[in-house]
């Protein structure tokens, strides 16, 4: 005979919103998360065997309640070596304790909406963290909105033991709104980690430029190689979600616990990809773009030295024309700081032209010639030759309106005070 669960959400039907009459005002349903009883009745107790046995879980319990929890193990990416060279750019302001990755703890959660705020809640947590050479995936679920505090109850206990949280885009979101939810409790005190790395933030100065979108997905193709295969979209797992709390099958869950489950593998292995490149990025760089991103995160943390070498390089590599631009920029600006002002003369010679870059490195060359070579002639031709590209630039409608008057003026001040100092007219 085959076995149809009891409707156990039948108290969620019923708060559903009737249909609107004219003579009654409409009212808002607020769900609050309340203890679910220390006991179920046969049947209740029935139905969460059937729905943990579909998903894959077991039944946990703790002081709050029930929820669900999934855990799979995974050979693959396994535990790298930890570089200081990387977390000092990764993180330069982050504790000791993150130079232990078995204390990092991969988070990702789905929740009931994007938007956010205290209607939002985070129905399934994933976790992940490196063990025994492999990484270890566990998911907590909440079967009905009532299991919220036994579920963060449980994420809680497991930040006690791995307090160093790594997200991606968790530090605007996940993490946000677990907060929130952990405050409207007034009951479970939110965990505080001892660091949090948001791997969004370098894999935008990694990657962006190459691939325009990071979304986490997209970095897995293009950059880590990875194919998910078939997946869910993330904008239905809400609506996957509400389906289920009225009653909809468990099997409708399963797209949504594998897509969580693959976020997570594929934070885990961005992790180690960030950190191998920002370790060794001469050997660990895939081209020209990578180089010169590192580039960039060693000038943001102040380590001049090795920004100019991997700025050298990156240029060496073929960058495209554009980020070239910026890249000589870049390494003219650092190596005028350091005093090194032939190779900064070079690199600005190299640059000159109607984009940004070009006309910035006109402006450099005529301080340098005004004030370093003391050869203000040579400057005033600077400046003429600037003002000429800058009439190209407007005619061309390289330049906003804006921007080609602010140059100008400049320009033609600077020539102006020139020619009085050598007597030209």
């Amino acid at each position: 005979m085959t076995y149809t669960p009891p409707d156990r959400f039948a108290r969620l039907k019923a708060l559903q919103r009737p249909a609107a009459r004219p003579s009654v005002p409409e009212r808002r349903i607020v769900l609050e998360p309340v203890a679910l009883p220390g006991r179920m009745g046969p049947e209740a107790a029935e139905c969460a065997d059937w729905q943990a046995q579909i998903l894959g879980a077991r039944i946990e319990r703790n002081r709050f309640g029930e929820y669900l929890a999934v855990r799979h193990s995974f050979p693959e990416p396994a535990e790298i070596a930890c570089d200081t060279r990387a977390l000092r750019l990764l993180s330069p302001a982050a504790p000791a304790a993150v130079t232990d990755l078995g204390q990092w703890l991969f988070l990702d959660t789905e929740t009931t909406g994007l938007a956010g705020g205290t209607g939002t809640y985070a129905f399934l947590v994933g976790l992940a963290w490196w063990e025994a050479g492999g990484l270890e995936v566990e998911q907590f679920f909440m079967r009905d909105l009532n299991e919220e505090w036994p579920v963060l109850a449980a994420l809680a206990e497991r930040l006690e033991k791995r307090s160093v949280l790594v997200t991606f885009n968790g530090k605007s979101f996940d993490w946000p709104l677990l907060e929130t939810r952990y405050r409207i409790t007034r009951t479970i005190a939110a965990p505080a980690p001892c660091a949090h790395l948001d791997l969004l933030h370098p894999a935008r100065n990694l990657w962006r430029l190459r691939l325009g979108s990071v979304r986490l997905a997209e970095l897995e193709r293009q950059v880590l190689g990875w194919d998910r295969g078939e997946d869910l979209m993330s904008d239905l797992i809400p609506r996957i979600y509400h389906e289920f709390l009225r009653g909809g099958s468990p099997e409708l869950l399963l797209p949504v616990f594998r897509h969580n489950q693959m976020d997570l593998r594929g934070l885990a292995t961005l992790a180690c990809r960030v950190l191998a490149l920002l370790a060794e990025p001469e050997t660990c760089g895939q081209d020209a773009l990578e180089l010169y991103g590192v580039s960039r995160l060693c000038e943001r943390r102040g380590e001049v030295s090795r920004a100019r070498k991997l700025y050298e390089q990156s240029i060496t590599a073929s960058l495209p024309a554009e980020t070239d631009r910026a890249a000589r920029r870049s390494l003219a600006r650092l190596a005028k700081r350091e005093g090194d002002f032939r190779v900064a003369r070079e690199l600005w010679e190299t640059t000159v032209g109607t984009s940004r870059e070009g006309l910035e490195a006109y402006e450099q060359l005529a301080i340098y010639y005004e004030h370093r070579a003391r050869e203000p002639q040579r400057a005033a031709e600077i400046a003429r030759q600037a003002l000429a590209e800058l009439r190209r630039a407007s005619r061309l409608g390289l330049l906003a309106a804006g921007a080609y008057a602010q140059y100008k003026a400049k320009f033609e001040h600077r020539l102006a005070r020139l020619e009085r100092k050598t007597g030209l007219t």
